[in-house]
């Protein structure tokens, strides 16, 4: 049985649809993706510190996964999508394999939503606290990793607060890596989840190609320097087709703002929400000194913030998402995010869905078959 075969052997025990694991046209031959996955961008990370052993597959950005690789991933997280709808949200498909959540920083929703994802997977679960463990004692990153990797887990899920902790934890372990925040470099998931969430509420089809979001004006607004989110969704829904704009003060924009693939930079948020069809809101992130570059709380939230009145200005297609925690009365007012068109809940029940796809793509191996059978090393 080859690789592919036992890959679509282990959807069909799902109970879900295989064609979202069918290569695309664009799709290269073996030996153009050998040292990847069966999704572009889920390949194996750069040795750090000399080779890597064993290199698997990880998902470390947006960048590195591309286009295709995104599609791929919607595609079947509409399926998982529908296991999520069943009397019992339960699937085989990773049953025997354990996901560990290495966080080091504080997390709600991304780290209960991969969680959730490998349990409904049915694999097994371990999570980690920094706060409760030999961190404190001055262990360092690489001996927890290491540690972790050694009491047999299959994946592991880093949220770290240094740009690159994920990376560098995917160079000496022998299991995929996915990253779930890096300080403020990126955080695919949740870009993945948007886009799928987007989609949704637009009517637009997954199957539909590449530019999925076409013709549709993005406006992120908000703390754009210091949020990882930011530079993964702007990258997301470039390339799916979206023109994004950029709305903060210029105190809170990154450094080279033109560099990012945006169609404009803007100061003024009433400007820019002209003719939007999505609104991004991201919260000040005080805990990265957000606070400090702006005048004050309440300036900021009459100029940038998505008040009552700004979102009664909107017209009523005009959907706004947020990536979460919420500061109501900063960024968001109650009034908007109270809104049937606000997406939050959306995007939280596609990070689900979205989260169990890319398990399913980094561990699935069929009847038995290794990662590396499925697109990966030899």
């Amino acid at each position: 049985m080859t690789a592919a075969s036992r890959q679509d052997a282990a959807v069909a025990r799902t109970g879900i649809a295989t064609s979202a694991l069918v290569p695309s046209a664009n799709a290269g031959s073996p030996e153009e993706t050998r040292g990847g996955s069966a999704v572009r961008g889920m390949s194996a990370p750069a040795a750090a510190n000399g080779p890597t052993r064993g290199a698997p597959r990880s998902l470390l950005d947006i960048e590195g996964l591309g286009r295709d690789g995104i599609v791929e991933v919607l595609r079947l997280a509409e399926s998982f999508a529908e296991v999520a709808r069943r009397p019992i949200p339960k699937v085989p498909a990773l049953r025997g394999r354990t996901v560990v959540s290495l966080f080091f920083e504080d997390s709600t929703r991304t780290r209960l939503s991969f969680e959730t994802a490998a349990k409904r997977l049915s694999a097994d679960v371990m999570s980690f606290q920094a706060s409760a463990s030999s961190i404190k004692k001055g262990e360092s990153l690489r001996d927890t990793a290491l540690t972790i990797q050694a009491m047999g887990v299959d994946a592991i899920v880093v949220r770290h607060p240094s740009a690159g902790a994920p990376a560098r934890v995917a160079s000496w372990v022998d299991v995929p890596v996915v990253n779930a925040g890096d300080g403020w470099h990126a955080h695919p998931t949740q870009a993945l989840a948007d886009c799928f969430a987007l989609c949704g509420a637009l009517g637009r089809p997954l199957d539909g190609g590449a530019e999925m979001l076409a013709g549709i004006k993005a406006v992120i607004v908000g703390d754009i320097r210091h949020s990882r989110v930011a530079r993964s969704v702007t990258q997301a829904f470039s390339l799916l087709g979206a023109a994004v704009t950029l709305a903060a003060p210029r105190s809170l924009l990154p450094p080279a703002p033109e560099t990012w693939p945006v169609a404009e930079v803007s100061h003024d948020l009433d400007d820019a929400l002209r003719g939007a069809d999505v609104v991004y809101v991201l919260r000040l992130q005080a805990e990265r000194g957000a606070g400090a570059y702006v005048p004050s709380l309440r300036e900021y939230s009459a100029r940038y913030g998505i008040t009552a009145a700004r979102a009664s200005s909107l017209a009523p297609e005009v959907r706004i998402m947020h990536p979460g925690p919420m500061v109501r009365g900063v960024e968001i007012s109650s009034e908007a995010a109270d809104l049937d068109r606000c997406l939050v809940d959306d995007q939280v029940r596609a990070g689900i869905a979205v989260r169990m796809a890319v398990l399913f793509l980094l561990l699935s191996s069929g009847d038995g078959a290794s990662g590396a059978e499925l697109g990966g090393h030899d």
